[in-house]
């Protein structure tokens, strides 16, 4: 049985310190919970999520300085200001997903109601998993790390393979 192991002193070349940077803590992830939610103004963060007002001042910064909220002032009112989330900010969903389905399984033991559905068909989603090239679920042991320069592509769309290896390695 062979490990998953990868250079831990590289801090730079993993995106996992920026990650925990940006969001930090659980404020953090119930802020953007609430903002997938459609909560845009500072009074419904406060109400909804009961937090501290400093706290959630504090989080909604920080989370706009990171690029994942963008702040703006309302049309109809210049003096209220509204949260919506960025490009940066929706592409934290399946982190958000995976993190309440784990919740689910390891903390609560049971599922979250509401449930979360596909719009089209109204049936729960899937259970968020690591995929391959090819579709197939992957599970630890099915996983290892190699450097983006080695990796040679399998597939007859080479360059859909190669541009997520560049995508990632400018990361």
């Amino acid at each position: 049985m062979r490990e998953l192991r990868e250079p831990l002193q590289q801090l730079a070349e993993c995106g996992l310190p920026t990650a925990l940077e940006a969001m930090g803590e659980r404020w953090s992830f119930m802020i953007l919970r609430a903002a997938f939610n459609g909560v845009r103004h500072f009074e419904e963060f406060l109400s909804e999520i009961s937090i501290a007002r400093n706290i959630l001042a504090n989080r909604l910064t920080r989370l706009t300085e990171s690029g994942i909220l963008h702040r703006t002032p309302c049309p109809d009112d210049r003096r209220k200001v509204e949260y919506r989330l960025t490009e940066k900010g929706l592409d934290l969903l399946p982190t958000m997903i995976a993190l309440r389905q784990w919740g689910e399984k390891w903390g609560t033991g049971i599922l979250s109601n509401p449930v979360l559905v596909d719009d089209r068909d109204r049936q729960p989603i899937l259970p968020i998993t690591i995929r391959s090239h090819d579709e197939r679920v992957l599970g630890h042991m099915d996983l290892c790390w190699m450097n983006s320069a080695d990796i040679t592509p399998i597939s007859a769309d080479t360059h859909e393979v190669d541009d997520r290896v560049r995508k990632l390695s400018a990361i």
